[in-house]
């Protein structure tokens, strides 16, 4: 008999965002691997072709919107042997089964920044041990309560996991399974360089210096400072793909500083697409206060571009300095400016994507795949 799972979701493709993505890629592969699979999200939309149950709660006001999650959860409480719990504040009363949660980021900080209760710009590793209002040290609390609740975490990062160690949860709960994804269709096939054919196909000049950075744009992806540090690269062009509540002050403070001719913004780009622009550019920037473990460098690395990002949250895990990339202290304007001038030395770009296959063996689907269903059977 297959093991009974069930999946307690905020969002579910097609949104966009990490879970949803994660959730839809990964699931068919838990159903081969024995795991009968039903999962309930907030949203609206089709719930017809997926190979599993489906329920979508609409977001409407709030107390109706739990009340109606909570009826739809409630008997797939006590059919699950498992519960795989994907955000928190989830009404999910009832029930004998253990519970395993997913954890890619802090969500009491998140929240905090989407209400401005405190600064767009807070560091999340200071918000982990600084004092706020009785608002944001409720949601911290909160945050930390029902953390400790759960029978297991799986985080995607070391990073990620000594985040949650300092909210109190034990050490031996806590399971580190690196994300991954699967080998994108829409590569150029090559067995060299695939910048020529990708710029030729999106029609980019053939000899421009192109640094792109992919990204929702909200203030800690650091895409400002990109901007900022571009007048010392003359003639490096950053191309932004990626839509966001920053967009239009970005473009006002591209022009305001003399590069609007250097700077493209894609606005929201397919995935397909968006992995021709990463083979088409000399490096992929990621130049963010916080990162758990991000898809976009994985992506990155599998398109064969070299990186250029923080030495915050989870890059050093992926991003080896001098080897596949370069990491640049965050915040350091002078120093990235410095980075991305010394990334386009002679050679340095091609010294650098030689090794970008180094250590990507730690990002396979298949053994994500793997080390998550052998984690959550641990606990049935």
């Amino acid at each position: 008999m297959p093991d009974k799972l069930f999946i307690a979701a905020g969002i579910f493709h097609p949104e966009s965002g990490g879970p949803a993505t994660y959730l839809h890629e990964v699931l068919p592969a838990f159903q081969r691997d024995d795991w009968e699979v039903r999962v309930v999200t907030y949203g609206a939309g089709d719930t017809a072709g997926y190979p599993y149950p489906l329920t979508r709660i609409p977001r409407r006001a709030l107390p109706l919107r739990w009340a109606h999650y909570g009826l739809a959860a409630w008997p797939l409480l006590r059919w699950a042997d498992l519960v795989y719990v994907h955000t928190l504040d989830l009404p999910l009363f009832g029930g004998r089964a253990k519970r395993v949660v997913k954890m890619v980021g802090d969500q009491a900080w998140e929240r905090a920044i989407r209400k401005g209760w405190i600064p767009p710009t807070e560091d999340i590793d200071a918000f982990q041990t600084c004092s706020y209002g009785g608002v944001v040290m409720a949601q911290k609390a909160a945050r930390a309560r029902q953390m400790q609740a759960m029978d297991g975490v799986i985080v995607p990062s070391q990073y990620l996991k000594r985040l949650v160690m300092g909210w109190g949860v034990p050490e031996d709960r806590i399971h580190v399974v690196y994300n991954a994804l699967p080998l994108g269709q829409s590569l150029i096939p090559t067995s060299g360089d695939a910048r020529p054919a990708a710029r030729a196909r999106l029609g980019l000049p053939p000899d421009e210096p192109i640094v792109l950075t992919a990204a929702r744009l909200t203030p800690w992806k650091g895409v400002d400072h990109l901007i900022s540090a571009l007048p010392r690269v003359p003639g490096v062009r950053l191309i932004v793909a990626g839509e966001g509540e920053t967009l239009p002050a970005l473009r006002q403070q591209a022009a305001t500083s003399g590069v609007a001719g250097r700077v493209t913004f894609l606005g929201k780009v397919s995935r397909e697409q968006l992995a021709i622009y990463m083979q088409a550019a000399d490096y992929l920037a990621l130049y963010s206060g916080y990162e758990g473990l991000s898809h976009t460098l994985l992506e990155g690395l599998l398109a064969g571009t070299p990186l250029i990002a923080s030495d915050k949250g989870g890059n050093p895990e992926v991003v080896q300095h001098g080897v596949n990339g370069l990491l640049v202290p965050y915040v350091d304007v002078e120093a990235l400016a410095a980075t991305l001038e010394s990334a386009f030395q002679p050679g340095k770009r091609a010294q650098l994507a030689a090794n970008v296959a180094l250590g990507m063996e730690r990002f396979v689907f298949s053994r994500m795949v793997q080390e998550t269903s052998a984690t959550l059977r641990a606990y049935l």
